[in-house]
């Protein structure tokens, strides 16, 4: 191990390729900044200062390319837009929510049980079939793609609002024909996946800044009542998880 150290160069030491790779990850969320992998030398610094500190590295992706990405943003914001209420899904960042979901155990179906043989099910009983979550969300993607490629001659992140509200909506319908999975099926899970990410823990990578239940005046994830149960209705300022964590 000892001769290994020392052949390594010091600018490649363990510590900075961490670093570096944390600001590549970051970077990758908003347009794949591959120049951060490469760490920065000492005689770079003076000319090319590094990346700015990203403030949450949680707006990252771990599952998506960033063609899906932009689909799924622009259709989740279809499905919780922006109003005089508060933000929608895209400034909540519902993408990523979803995007976290599906690298996870949820994506993998790890607590269903997913043996043979398989019978389509009543619409009550929801996915009875092999595919696994992100195979469905791939396939979705691709084909909400395709058929606004078919139907009006352009990708799906090109069309206005309400252009994109009638491709959700031939989805919705059942209006689209795809063999591997149901159309209705995919736009079902993607608009719980959608409300999820907008009311989940900002832990998750959705609800930013705690909007979503800010609109709701929901507290979040306190860690107790005891100084207002016997007072009055009072508006309490949410915490999240994260801000638990951050605090220990």
């Amino acid at each position: 191990m000892a001769e290994e150290n020392k052949e390594m160069p010091q600018d490649l030491s363990r510590r900075k390729f961490l670093r570096n790779t944390g600001y590549t990850v970051g970077g990758l969320a908003v347009g794949g900044i591959i120049g951060s992998l490469i760490p920065w030398k000492k005689d770079q610094t003076t000319n090319n200062p590094p990346p700015p500190h990203a403030e949450n590295f949680n707006q990252a992706l771990m599952y998506f390319t960033p063609e899906q990405f932009k689909i799924v943003d622009a259709a989740t914001e279809r499905i919780f837009p922006k109003d005089d209420n508060g933000p929608g899904a895209s400034d909540l960042g519902v993408a990523f929510f979803i995007d976290h979901q599906l690298a996870g155990d949820w994506g993998f179906n790890a607590r269903d049980y997913m043996q043979p043989p398989f019978y389509r099910g009543e619409k009550v009983q929801g996915y009875q079939g092999r595919l696994k979550r992100r195979d469905i969300f791939d396939i979705g993607l691709r084909e909400i793609d395709n058929h606004s490629m078919q139907t009006l001659k352009k990708s799906f992140t090109e069309l206005s609002g309400d252009q994109q509200d009638q491709i959700l909506k031939d989805f919705e319908g059942d209006k689209v024909n795809i063999t591997t999975i149901s159309p209705s099926g995919f736009f079902q899970m993607l608009r719980s996946a959608t409300l999820e990410g907008v009311y989940s823990d900002p832990l998750y990578g959705g609800n930013r800044n705690m909007d979503g239940w800010k609109m709701r005046n929901y507290p979040g994830s306190q860690m107790a009542y005891a100084d207002v149960i016997e007072k009055d209705f009072t508006k309490i300022k949410p915490q999240s998880l994260q801000s638990h964590m951050n605090h220990k």
